[in-house]
C-alpha cells in the first residue's frame, strides 16, 4: 500500500464535514469505522447512498508475477446525499482512486478500515457531491482467495499457465474492489489483456477462438450480483453443443466432454418448459482443472465444472442440470443475503430434479433425489439445531457456514412439499410466475414468504405451516417422502453380503427360466452402487472389501460419487490395501465435496491421520484457497 493514500479518521470526519451542509450524516452501523453495514453482515458498503450500478474492468493477467493488474471503474447511482462510498476489499493493494469519467480523472483521498477476519476491509472514498464515477487501481496479492493460479504441470496439457476464479460466497472483493452484497445488481464490462498463447473467458459474452495480441472485450448487460464476476484464462478450445450452448476445455478433453454434456440441448429446452425462457442468451459451461472446489459454479453465461463431471457414463451430468437451474434460481432470482442461501439453492436443487426428470424420467430423478435426501439425515446430526434453519443467522460468521444440505436440500425437500400438498400444475404456474415476477431482482426469505401466502396459499384451504419449514430446526412431519425400489434392491443385496452371503456367485438356472448372469458392475448404475455402499456396516472386514475391489473395481471407476463412498468406507475399515487409489484421488481431485468425507475419515485414528496428513503436505498445492481452508482446520494444519 502507499501510504501518501492514507489518512486518520478525524482526517476523514475534517473532508466529510466541509463538502457541504446539504450531506446526511453516516448512520452509525454503515460508519467509515469497519462497522458491517446493517443491510448485509458481510459487508461494509453503503448500498442504501451510493451504489455502483455498472462496473468497467481493466485488467492484466501477469503470470510471471501471478499478479492481476487493475482499474475498477465504477458507475455509481446516488440514493442519498453522501460524501463517501464504501467499498469491500480483502487483499488487493490500493494504489490510487480517481473520481470522473477515464480521461478527465482527479485524484481523491481514500482510507482503508481495519481488517476483519474472513470480510476483509472496507474502502472508503472522499467523494463530492457531483460524483458519477469512481476508479480505484489496485494490484491482487497473494492474499486473493478467489484466484487460483496454476503451474503448467497442474492442468491436462502440462505446457501452459492457468488461472480461474472462484467469488461466491464473498471472495469476488479478493481480486476486484467491489460492494460486495449480493442485494446489489450490477451490469459489467471488462478489457482483458492475456498472454497471447492463452484464452481468456468471463462471466459475460464470450470469444470462441483465442486473440493473437492476447486482448478480449467482455459485456454483460444483464445486472448481476458481483459473485458471480468469473475470469478463466488458459489454453482453452470451444465446441458448439447447440444454436446457443457449447464447452471449453483444454484441447486435450474437448471430446470427452462434448460426448458427456451431449443433452445440454435438451436440458435447457426441458428448462424452459418447465419456467420460462432462458434469459441469458449463450450458456455455455468450460471444464476447469480438477483443482476447482467445487462440482460447479452458476457463473453465468459460462457455467464452471469440474472435470470429475466426466465420468465416462454420464452418471454426473445432474451437476450440469443444477447449474443450469441456477439462470433461473439464483441468477435470475437471487438470495438478498447469505443468511437466504436456500433460495438460491433449494429451488435449484428442485429445478435440477425435475430437469432429470424431464429428461431420463421419475425413477432416475428419485434415485438422485433419495441420495442427497440421506446426505441431509447425516448433515442434520452433526450441525447445531439453529444451523438446521432454512433462515439463517450468519452475522459475524463466514457465509461458507451456511453452504450446507440444509440450503440445497432441505429447501429442495420444502418445494416438494408443496408441490404434493398444491398439486403440480398450480404449483409449477406458482413458481413460472415467481421467476417472471422477480426476474433481476434479489429476494428476503421473509418476502418470499409473503409472495407464497399472497399467490399460493391463501388462494386455496391447504393448511400449510411455512413458518415451520422457513424458521424451525429438523424437518417437519409433513416433510414430502421419496422412495425407490431399486434402492430397496440393493440395499438387500448389500444386507446379503454383509451376513457372509456370496452375492457374487452366479445363480442357479431354474427350470423353465433363462440363465441369470453373475453380478457384475455394469447391472447397476453408480447411484444404484452408492446406495450399496451406504447401506453396508460402517466397518467391516478389510478382506470382504477386498473381495468388493476384485469384482467391483470401485477403486477405479470415473464416478467419483461412487469412488469416494468406497474409499470413506476402506478407511474406516482400516483397509489399507486401497491407499494408493486413495493417494493418486486426493492428489488430483481438489473438489471440497469428495476431500473433507476422506480427510474426516482419516483424521479419526492416530495411525490413518498421521498418513493422511503426510500425503495433505505433498498434494496441498494441487488445491484451490477455498478448499484447504477448510482441510487446514480439519486437519490443524498451519502451513
Amino acid at each position: 500500500m502507499k501510504l501518501k493514500y492514507l489518512f486518520s479518521i478525524a482526517a476523514l470526519i475534517l473532508f466529510i464535514s466541509s463538502c457541504g451542509n446539504d450531506a446526511e450524516p453516516l448512520d452509525k452501523d454503515q460508519s467509515i469505522n469497519g462497522v458491517v453495514a446493517s443491510h448485509d453482515a458481510h459487508s461494509f458498503s453503503n448500498t442504501d447512498e451510493i451504489r455502483t450500478k455498472h462496473l468497467d474492468l481493466e485488467i492484466d493477467v501477469d503470470f510471471e508475477k501471478k499478479t492481476i493488474y487493475g482499474v475498477a471503474r465504477h458507475h455509481m447511482q446516488r440514493l442519498k446525499d453522501t460524501d463517501t462510498a464504501i467499498f469491500d476489499i480483502n487483499g488487493p493493494e490500493i494504489q490510487k482512486v480517481t473520481l470522473g469519467k477515464k480521461g478527465h480523472e482527479k485524484e481523491t483521498d481514500f482510507i482503508i478500515g481495519t481488517m476483519q477476519e474472513f470480510l476483509g476491509q472496507p474502502l472508503s472514498v472522499k467523494i463530492d457531491k457531483n460524483t458519477e464515477y469512481i476508479n480505484i487501481y489496485y494490484k491482487t496479492t497473494e492474499n486473493a482467495g478467489a484466484l487460483d493460479w496454476m503451474d503448467p504441470e497442474l492442468t491436462e496439457g502440462k505446457e501452459h499457465p492457468y488461472l480461474y476464479t472462484q467469488g461466491q460466497a464473498i471472495l469476488t472483493r479478493t481480486w476486484i474492489p467491489v460492494q460486495g452484497t449480493p442485494a446489489n445488481r450490477i451490469t459489467y464490462s471488462a478489457d482483458v489483456t492475456v498472454p497471447s498463447e492463452l484464452l481468456a473467458l468471463m462471466s459475460a459474452s464470450n470469444p470462441k477462438v483465442k486473440n493473437p495480441e492476447g486482448k478480449y472485450h467482455f459485456e454483460m448487460k444483464q445486472p448481476i450480483p458481483v459473485y458471480l464476476i468469473a475470469l478463466a484464462v488458459g489454453d482453452l478450445e470451444y465446441k458448439s453443443l447447440g444454436k446457443n450452448c457449447g464447452i471449453y476445455t483444454e484441447p486435450s478433453m474437448v471430446d470427452k466432454a462434448a460426448w458427456e454434456f451431449e443433452d445440454l440441448p435438451k436440458m435447457i429446452h426441458a428448462a424452459e418448459n418447465l419456467y420460462g425462457p432462458y434469459q441469458w442468451e449463450q450458456y455455455d459451461v468450460i471444464v476447469l482443472p480438477y483443482s476447482f472446489p467445487f462440482g460447479g459454479m452458476e457463473n453465468p453465461r459460462l457455467t464452471f465444472a469440474n472435470p470429475t463431471l466426466i465420468a465416462g457414463d454420464r452418471s454426473a451430468v445432474s451437476v450440469i442440470a443444477h447449474e443450469l437451474a441456477h439462470s433461473w434460481s439464483g441468477n435470475l432470482v437471487t438470495n438478498a443475503s447469505w443468511n437466504d442461501f436456500w433460495l438460491n439453492e433449494g429451488f435449484t436443487v428442485y429445478f435440477e430434479n425435475r430437469i432429470m426428470e424431464e429428461l431420463y424420467g421419475k425413477e432416475v430423478a428419485d434415485m438422485l433425489a433419495l441420495i442427497e435426501f440421506q446426505e441431509l439425515q447425516t448433515e442434520m446430526s452433526e450441525l447445531d439445531e439453529e444451523d438446521t434453519h432454512l433462515k439463517l443467522e450468519l452475522s459475524k460468521r463466514n457465509p461458507d457456514d451456511g453452504m450446507t444440505s440444509i440450503a440445497y436440500v432441505k429447501g429442495a425437500f420444502l418445494l416438494k412439499t408443496l408441490e404434493r400438498d398444491f398439486g403440480r400444475q398450480r404449483f409449477d404456474a406458482f413458481l413460472k410466475k415467481y421467476f417472471s415476477d422477480h426476474a433481476f431482482q434479489t429476494l428476503t426469505t421473509e418476502q418470499f414468504k409473503n409472495y407464497l401466502n399472497e399467490n399460493l396459499i391463501s388462494q386455496t384451504d391447504v393448511n400449510f405451516n411455512i413458518d415451520e419449514w422457513l424458521y424451525k430446526s429438523g424437518l417437519p412431519k409433513n416433510c414430502y417422502a421419496v422412495s425407490s425400489p431399486r434402492f430397496e434392491k440393493i440395499q438387500s443385496l448389500a444386507h446379503e453380503f454383509a451376513g457372509g452371503k456370496d452375492i457374487f456367485k452366479k445363480p442357479a438356472k431354474k427350470k423353465g427360466k433363462k440363465q441369470l448372469p453373475a453380478l457384475t458392475r455394469d447391472q447397476y448404475v453408480p447411484q444404484e452402487w452408492q446406495a450399496f455402499i451406504r447401506a453396508l456396516p460402517k466397518k467391516m472386514d478389510p478382506k470382504r472389501l477386498a473381495l468388493i475391489d476384485e469384482k467391483l473395481h470401485f477403486n477405479n471407476w470415473g464416478n467419483a460419487e461412487v469412488a469416494t463412498e468406497w474409499y470413506v468406507l476402506g478407511i474406516n475399515s482400516n483397509y489399507t490395501d486401497i491407499r494408493p487409489d486413495i493417494e493418486r484421488f486426493i492428489s488430483k481431485v481438489g473438489r471440497r465435496k469428495f476431500l473433507l468425507p476422506i480427510y474426516t475419515a482419516l483424521n479419526k485414528n492416530k495411525e490413518s491421520k498421521a498418513w493422511g496428513l503426510e500425503v495433505y503436505k505433498k498434494v496441498r498445492m494441487n488445491y484451490h484457497p477455498v478448499s484447504t481452508m477448510t482441510m487446514d482446520e480439519l486437519l490443524g494444519y498451519k502451513p
